[in-house]
């Protein structure tokens, strides 16, 4: 997608955003806020055939993840782009490895409510991955956490019973939360999310500080394997040479030894005589 400026007029606070998409139309002139939903506008073209989404550690699994924050995001739509809804059931199974949307703060849900109209022709509602707790009486994320953002509707903000099963969705347009049955079989938009760099090319992604403890615990086992090697190889050679004795040469008797030979044999000899 290029971002060249048309041939006419244009204010300054105004970029026209040029690039076609699956249909060949154009992007219309957008505010410099709404530049980086435009790039992300392209979502029918492959993700690694889109530079918008380049160089980005998002899910290669043939589907269109938008990368936003540190998180990625699959807006699961029909043909045409037609919105198409699904029952909670069902958006989870199209969530299969990932989970629904949670929206962790209000710049998650003003992304949400920008990239809808990207996707989706009219307004939809989504489901966000959240259910009612009745132990904790209250809601929960998928992953057992807390809200540390909240934005109901008007409707949804009363402390009234809340069934047990009781879900929760979003309105693309204004962003309000709206809680839901679970059992009705609505059906609504769905939004997938995951984690940035959790999967490269289906792989989990590899720690550089990771793959060096492991580097270094090789040559660390390596090195100690080594020197246990030598200490045993020492002590078997010295075991060697232990279990033979030394025997010096023959060598000739000195002076002092020849004349004590002398001595002995004389007085042999004189004692033989005194015998005779």
């Amino acid at each position: 997608m290029s971002t060249n400026l048309p041939p006419k007029d244009y204010s300054m606070d105004k970029y026209c955003v040029w690039g076609f998409v699956k249909n060949h139309s154009k992007h219309p002139c957008l505010s410099v806020l709404q530049l980086h939903v435009a790039c992300l506008a392209s979502t029918t073209l492959a993700r690694t055939r889109d530079p918008c989404f380049a160089n980005t550690d998002c899910p290669a699994d043939g589907r269109t993840w938008v990368p936003f924050g540190q998180r990625c995001y699959h807006f699961v739509h029909g043909e045409e782009d037609m919105a198409k809804s699904y029952t909670i059931a069902a958006a989870k199974s199209l969530c299969s490895g990932h989970e629904l949307v949670s929206v962790q703060s209000a710049e998650e849900n003003d992304f949400i409510i920008k990239y809808s109209p990207q996707v989706w022709k009219g307004n939809i509602h989504v489901w966000l991955g959240m259910y009612y707790d009745s132990d904790d009486e209250d809601f929960k994320w998928q992953d057992e956490t807390g809200l540390s953002f909240k934005n109901w509707g008007n409707s949804s903000s009363s402390p009234d019973l809340i069934p047990m099963d009781t879900c929760v969705a979003m309105h693309s347009t204004t962003g309000e939360w709206e809680k839901v049955s679970c059992v009705e079989n609505l059906e609504n938009g769905v939004v997938c999310e995951t984690a940035e760099k959790a999967e490269k090319n289906g792989k989990p992604a590899t720690s550089p500080l990771l793959s060096a403890l492991v580097i270094l615990s090789v040559v660390a086992i390596m090195g100690i394997s080594a020197v246990f090697w030598f200490l045993h190889q020492k002590h078997q050679f010295g075991a060697v040479l232990a279990s033979f004795e030394y025997h010096p040469p023959f060598r000739a008797p000195t002076s002092d030894e020849a004349c004590l030979v002398e001595t002995e044999e004389t007085e042999e000899t004189e004692e033989a005589d005194d015998m005779a």
